[in-house]
């Protein structure tokens, strides 16, 4: 099994909206065929793992690190294709949340006489799945905001100047972690101090979607962004209609999701996404579209690079705005914190702890 979830890893990036999966088939002891699934609408990985075992797949043992699929979508179900190459056991890791499957899988195999052994190594296997999993059962994408900071927490100078805070193994494993995403968001402000391009660079990956919060309409229409490979969304609550019409000629799709307050509402955007089928969105910049996320309670992780330099003053720009809690006991607290070296920073990987009150 955790053959078959390294397997599955490879996938990252490319298999969006579905899930990472991996699997492998073993005949005395021995793996006689592995695949993982490579595309979405492509042959799924156990397809691939059984087309590799061949006549080797009959009475052997499938390990496959998501419950196969029982209906009809793009592929044909992959009980039937389990079946009919006379595997003898199905070992998986865990079930699918889809409810197209959820369960239907695991007792196909099961109806025709196969053994089935469940929760193999299944915390890995959901933590691999964390976006899938998050998508199918909300309904909406799931969340990371990602942000390098200096010692003294800040992600900018008094000037706005940021580049470069973080290293430059840091800025590679960035935009690793950015492949993962079908989109990115970033604030207008952001995008008027640095001119990203919020594309995927130094390593191989597709792009996502790029997402700018434009509360009142200050995107300039000379934006990189908005001359790159994808059609920017740009979420708005009170944008002139000049300005819509200048930034929706340069391919800008326009969302105006007003919430009671006037601002941006981040919640509506969240389910919109969902609706097209974009199952992930990586939060980049700067602190006041994190504060604003982070208040609305719509973070699933965090991922903040702790780079190595003192910035100062009072005036330099946190990495979280807004106005911040009057108590350390209404703090938001993390769980799960995993660090690791980056070059000469810390990265540190941790998710909210959700008030179930």
């Amino acid at each position: 099994m955790q053959r078959a979830l390294a397997l599955a890893a490879l996938g990252e990036g490319d298999v969006h909206p579905n899930p990472l999966v991996g699997a492998v088939v073993v005949r005395d002891d021995r793996i006689v065929g592995r695949g993982y699934h490579r595309r979405c609408g492509g042959p799924h990985a156990e397809v691939y793992a059984l087309d590799e075992a061949g006549d080797d797949a009959r009475g052997a043992t499938l390990y496959v690190t998501l419950e196969p699929c029982c209906h009809h979508g793009r592929t044909p179900p992959c009980t039937d294709r389990i079946i009919a190459a006379g595997v003898r056991r199905v070992v998986i890791a865990t079930r699918d949340p889809n409810p197209q499957v959820d369960g239907g899988g695991v007792e196909h195999l099961r109806a025709a006489g196969i053994d089935v052994t469940e929760g193999i190594l299944a915390a890995q296997a959901e933590a691999l799945n964390e976006i899938f999993f998050t998508y199918i059962r909300r309904g909406a994408p799931f969340v990371q905001l990602k942000l390098a900071i200096s010692l003294d927490g800040r992600i900018a100078t008094r000037a706005g100047d940021a580049r470069w805070i973080s290293s430059a193994p840091s800025r590679i494993e960035a935009h690793r972690l950015r492949r993962r995403f079908m989109a990115i968001a970033v604030g207008v402000g952001t995008v008027i101090a640095d001119d990203p391009r919020l594309t995927v660079r130094h390593v191989v990956g597709p792009d996502p979607v790029p997402i700018v919060l434009d509360r009142a309409g200050r995107l300039p229409p000379t934006a990189r962004l908005l001359q790159g490979p994808i059609a920017p969304i740009v979420a708005t609550a009170s944008m002139p209609p000049d300005v819509e019409a200048v930034l929706a000629e340069r391919g800008a799709r326009i969302w105006r999701l007003r919430d009671s307050e006037g601002a941006i509402d981040l919640a509506q955007l969240l389910a919109r996404l969902g609706s097209e089928r974009i199952d992930s969105v990586l939060i980049e910049g700067g602190g006041d579209t994190a504060a604003h996320f982070l208040a609305a309670g719509l973070v699933d992780k965090l991922s903040w690079f702790v780079c190595p330099l003192l910035i100062g003053g009072r005036d330099a720009i946190p990495a979280v705005g807004g106005v911040g809690s009057a108590r350390i006991a209404d703090a938001l607290r993390l769980k799960d914190v995993s660090t690791r070296w980056v070059g000469p920073d810390l990265l540190y990987e941790a998710y909210p702890v959700r008030n179930e009150a």
